[in-house]
């Protein structure tokens, strides 16, 4: 009569149940939104004015997928919004410069991050927001 043989070999039992799919679940999805559900999209009014709070994204996201399914450019004039649809323009402006730009939303950020809008570098260069970061805004909504 022969006996088993003890396996030296890897065990893949609850390891690869387990952990597999974890794993592939935390490579998913865009790692500023992961587990953050978006709240349906508006169509703001031509007119529609807001004031707030305004950063700017670009490095890290170059090349990437936007929320609308676009590749970010982050030399383009556009911008993220919590809810506002994709496409809608808006005229920014930087209240401590003055200056202003138009963008077009094209991506999504969460809201609880306390940000009113999230401009591409390019956008945040022209109305001089680069050097510190964020700055106070006022965001019209233009034809």
């Amino acid at each position: 009569m022969s006996r088993p043989v003890a396996s030296t070999g890897p065990r893949l039992g609850f390891s690869a149940v387990f952990f597999f799919p974890l794993l592939f679940a935390a490579c998913s999805g865009n790692p500023k939104t992961r587990g953050y559900a978006f709240p349906p999209p508006e169509t703001p009014a031509v007119g529609t004015v807001a004031e707030g709070v305004a950063s700017w994204y670009g490095p890290g996201y170059h090349g990437k997928r936007t929320s609308s399914g676009e590749v970010f450019n982050q030399d383009a004039l556009t911008a993220a919004h919590p809810t506002w649809a994709f496409g809608t323009k808006a005229r920014v402006t930087l209240l401590s410069t003055g200056r202003s730009v138009v963008v077009r939303i094209n991506d999504r950020f969460p809201s609880h991050k306390g940000r009113l809008i999230d401009l591409s570098r390019g956008a945040a260069r022209a109305i001089g927001l680069i050097g510190p970061g964020t700055g106070q805004v006022r965001v019209e909504v233009v034809g």
